[in-house]
């Protein structure tokens, strides 16, 4: 089945409603996503014809186990991309986030495995040259 990198983010928001709310609501889903209800509403029909979502219009709405898979592998990808570009790379927390809400939608899952083993190699085994490289970009 075919996700769009837009229906991957409005998973991943419901995902992280539902983890931080226990609840997932219309009016939440339009805040995080920065559109207007009936938008919603309109993506969450598609979601649920695709099975990734439970939801009749006035009732609760549910991640199904594919849907909770795909939002948490997609927001897996965007806390790890996150760290990385701040941690590895040096880049600003702000800039660090909203790249990675872009990427993580286009990146496939052997350059994630690939990029932790990296992360992993050189903070255990360079963090020197890491701490060097990252001072010299702060100094930037």
């Amino acid at each position: 089945m075919q996700v769009s990198k837009r229906e991957e983010e409005y998973l991943e928001a419901m995902y992280i409603l539902h983890k931080n709310k226990g609840v997932i609501r219309v009016k939440d889903i339009a805040k995080i996503m920065n559109v207007k209800p009936p938008s919603v509403v309109d993506a969450l029909k598609k979601l649920a014809e695709k099975g990734l979502v439970e939801y009749e219009k006035y009732d609760r709405i549910l991640l199904t186990e594919e849907g909770k898979r795909i939002a948490e592998e997609t927001y897996s990808k965007h806390v790890f991309l996150t760290k990385f570009f701040v941690d590895i790379l040096g880049i600003p927390p702000e800039i660090a986030e909203h790249d990675a809400c872009q990427f993580e939608h286009y990146v496939s899952e052997i350059t994630v495995k690939r990029m932790k083993e990296f992360a992993k190699f050189i903070q255990e085994q360079c963090p020197y040259v890491l701490k060097q490289f990252l001072k010299e970009k702060l100094e930037e």
